[in-house]
């Protein structure tokens, strides 16, 4: 059995410690061969991000570039259209089909999965991991929590390509991109949210300085 893959999606606007930490922690835990880290070019339920694509995959390489397990994936921004999750792993099982692949998702988007594209097929195509915060609790509606139930992965299941919902609880940073945007517009320092190369190109490209 090939090693498993961790995938990690979003608008990285920009990209944090937040992100970062929990992925190492969930990659620690389950044993992944890498978490491939996939900006999103059109995401469905959230607003255009403030950065260009381009912008955003700069900020990503520069995160990355002396972290091992972590791989920044550009396939969303490859294709047409609105970055629908069901896509790309479609398009990741084409690329991997003896992987098993794990899909990271915190609390709050996996309680809005019923809002996404095709959401039943997710875990035909991977697993889900939903991250959790020591203290947290999943107050979950009845049909969700049907779902969540029948597919909670066994300890025996870690050899499986996909299928089952795995939580996960990691050292959970309170750091949000909203948070560190609104800063660098009121002109406060971001330092320790987000690794330096980041700040730095945020401040070449005098990016977040307006709300625009």
């Amino acid at each position: 059995m090939n090693k498993a893959i961790g995938i990690l999606g979003g608008t990285f606007d920009p990209i944090h410690f937040g992100h970062l930490r929990s992925a190492l922690e969930v990659s620690e835990q389950l044993n992944l061969a890498h978490v491939r880290l996939i900006p999103s070019a059109r995401p469905p339920h959230r607003n255009e991000p403030h950065a260009t694509p381009q912008q955003r995959l700069m900020m990503l390489h520069l995160a990355m570039k002396n972290a091992d397990g972590f791989i920044v994936d550009d396939r969303e921004l490859q294709r047409d259209g609105v970055s629908y999750s069901v896509d790309t792993l479609i398009s990741l099982r084409q690329d991997f089909p003896d992987n098993p692949l794990f899909l990271l998702l915190g609390t709050d988007a996996f309680l809005g999965i019923q809002t996404w594209h095709k959401w039943q097929d997710l875990l035909e195509l991977a697993h889900i991991v939903v991250i959790r915060r020591p203290d947290e609790t999943l107050a979950m509606p009845m049909e969700l929590n049907t779902w969540y139930q029948q597919h909670l992965a066994m300890p025996n299941d870690e050899q499986s390509l996909a299928g089952n919902i795995w939580p996960v609880t990691v050292t959970q940073l309170a750091i949000s991109a909203t948070a560190i945007r609104s800063a660098v517009l009121e002109g406060k320092s971001p330092q320790f949210l987000l690794p330096d190369a980041v700040i730095q190109l945020i401040s070449q490209l005098g990016l977040y300085r307006s709300n625009e």
